[in-house]
């Protein structure tokens, strides 16, 4: 038997769809609860403000990009540099969708430029807990420095992500996938080249 959805879950659902499509400041709390079909009053006690609403679909975000990190690690359990190239291979896969408008925590850091605001605090504690297991991931796998080879597959995939969005027309997913694989190689080489012969 099927669980019937919460209130909760159904406004969650309804304004994570609406804020990733059209942006967190350009729907409005009545139009959630409209189309989440919840009385006003259910609406405003699961989520007392805006900005908590906000805060509930930037976790939830979250929560879905580190169940397919999970999935990813259960399926190379033993090969942590495949792990590496599946979560790029999941972005890409991502990014050629239909309905893909770039990232949800960069777009909420653009939309809430005061660091002070609860979206934006958010949006960077969430991106940077998913980088933090990525750099977990290299560093398991041996790369030479998992901090750079991170911080560095990052910023391929900030510009990745918002060329596949701008730059429908002419975006080419393998130029990104080549250019990782040319620095998580280099790596490896590296790591390689100073490993006595046994």
């Amino acid at each position: 038997m099927t669980k019937k959805e919460s209130a909760k879950e159904r406004i969650l659902k309804v304004a994570s769809d609406l804020f990733y499509s059209e942006g967190v400041r350009a729907v409005g709390i009545d139009r959630i609860i409209e189309e989440s079909g919840v009385a006003k009053a259910s609406f405003y006690r699961n989520f007392p403000t805006k900005d908590h609403l906000v805060v509930a679909y930037l976790e939830l975000r979250s929560k879905i990009r580190m169940e397919t990190l999970e999935e990813v690690k259960r399926q190379f359990p033993d090969s942590p540099k495949k792990q590496l190239y599946a979560l790029l291979e999941e972005l890409v896969e991502r990014m050629q969708s239909s309905r893909f408008r770039g990232c949800p925590f960069m777009n909420a850091i653009v939309e809430f430029p005061d660091e002070d605001h609860p979206g934006h605090q958010a949006a960077l504690s969430f991106r940077s807990a998913l980088w933090k297991d990525v750099e977990d991931i290299a560093r398991q796998a041996g790369a030479r420095d998992p901090v750079q080879l991170t911080y560095q597959l990052q910023l391929l995939k900030d510009g990745a992500m918002m060329s596949a969005y701008m730059d429908k027309g002419y975006y080419h997913a393998d130029y990104f996938l080549n250019a990782c694989q040319v620095l998580i190689d280099r790596q490896f080489d590296e790591v390689q080249s100073v490993t006595p012969d046994s």
